[in-house]
């Protein structure tokens, strides 16, 4: 028995033994594999932790953002400029760095109102006309002919309206303030609305008035070749009209029902007419090329206490929608991303996509924010919790 067992086991191990000897080079090249295996294991296990840990610094709740208090209140009619902000404290224009510097003050006194375009701002009160630069230096100070109703600022021109409300004069000037245009018959019986510049130069200008007068309210659309010729005019009706964008050539009006496109002739593209009755435009990102995104709100959540808990993106003729994790107070589109802002998080969504990340907001114990007042052009939020103003880092994308 002891013997059989013997020759089973010469029959189970010298075949092995034998092929060992015989074919050494397949033994080496089994090893070999097994080593390339192994290590294709340990880059793909490190890979993945990589991976990992790039997901969580992206999107995890752990993301760290930067936060730092302003020296301004929520009331001080704060806005984006540039690369900081500006407000207005009763006395002075200030002008803050996005993290709260003060780089520059104009003291522009009493009663006074400001715009700001892409490089200049205009101040004014009673019949007081600044046109103050980037650097808070006034590069226009006189007083005009009538009160100031309100101005606008572009790149190489300001527009201002001046005089009674049925009765105004719209005049232009460039930065020195020298008068280059002005118009007041186009506008008689007329209440002027808003006025703004478009065009790679900003050498056209558009105003939107109100006829009061007539059987029924009528918004009037004008266009100006700035220092020429009136380029046209369109009736828009009843409905209120609200906001006027320029992209790719053409005049994109927002009124409380539609949206109609303009050429700068005011020629209709009845093609390019989007319904938007119950919603209202609450942002826009405009390349220097290519198509806008328009950012809209529910009008019944864009009230002086915002509660959004929905949002639409037109793009073109394309109409995107987009449902909040959780209700917000204000909301914006920059660089092809929607931020939205609750009480105590930031969500972030690419408008390609449906899905929000959510990051914490640092702020201070017992503090939660309750507006929001826009991104600078470097990339910082300006938020409030009450009176109190914060800038914020953008999550990083």
């Amino acid at each position: 028995m002891a013997r059989g067992n013997q020759n089973i086991n010469d029959q189970l191990y010298r075949p092995r033994s034998r092929n060992a000897a015989e074919n050494p080079r397949e033994s080496a090249e089994q090893s070999r594999k097994r080593q390339i295996r192994s290590w294709i294991i340990l880059v793909a296990v490190v890979l993945a932790v990589l991976l990992g840990f790039h997901f969580l610094r992206r999107y995890g709740k752990g993301k760290e953002i930067g936060m730092n208090q302003l020296p301004c209140y929520a009331s001080q009619n704060v806005t984006p400029f540039r690369d900081g902000m500006v407000y207005y404290d009763g006395a002075s224009i200030h002008h803050l760095s996005s993290t709260g510097t003060i780089r520059w003050s104009f003291p522009a006194g009493e009663g006074m109102k400001f715009c700001v375009g892409p490089a200049h701002l205009a101040v004014w009160g009673g019949t007081q006309l600044y046109l103050v630069d980037q650097d808070g230096k006034a590069t226009y100070n006189e007083s005009l002919e009538a009160q100031v109703q309100f101005a606008r600022v572009g790149e190489r021109y300001a527009a201002v309206v001046i005089g009674d409300d049925t009765d105004p004069k719209l005049i232009v000037k460039d930065m020195k303030g020298a008068q280059v245009d002005a118009e007041a018959d186009a506008f008689s019986g007329l209440m002027m609305l808003d006025t703004g510049f478009y065009g790679e130069q900003g050498e056209y200008l558009w105003t939107l008035s109100l006829d009061i007068y007539g059987t029924a309210p009528n918004t009037i659309l004008n266009t100006f070749q700035v220092g020429k010729m009136n380029t046209g005019e369109v009736s828009l009706g009843e409905a209120l009209t609200y906001k006027v964008l320029y992209e790719n050539a053409k005049l994109r009006v927002f009124t409380t029902r539609q949206v109609y496109t303009y050429d700068y002739k005011c020629v209709q593209d009845t093609n390019a007419t989007m319904l938007v009755y119950g919603w209202k435009l609450i942002d826009a990102d405009i390349p220097e090329r290519g198509r806008a995104k328009m950012l809209l709100a529910p009008t019944s959540q864009t009230s002086s206490a915002q509660m959004i808990t929905e949002l639409r993106v037109l793009e073109g003729m394309d109409d995107k929608r987009y449902t909040l994790p959780t209700t917000c107070v204000g909301a914006n589109i920059w660089h092809g991303n929607i931020y939205a802002v609750s009480a105590d998080y930031v969500y972030r969504a690419d408008v390609n996509s449906q899905r929000f990340f959510g990051y914490k907001i640092p702020a201070p114990e017992g503090a939660s924010i309750t507006a929001f007042y826009g991104i600078t052009d470097d990339g910082r939020m300006l938020l409030a919790s009450g009176e109190t103003m914060y800038s914020m880092s953008l999550p990083e994308r």
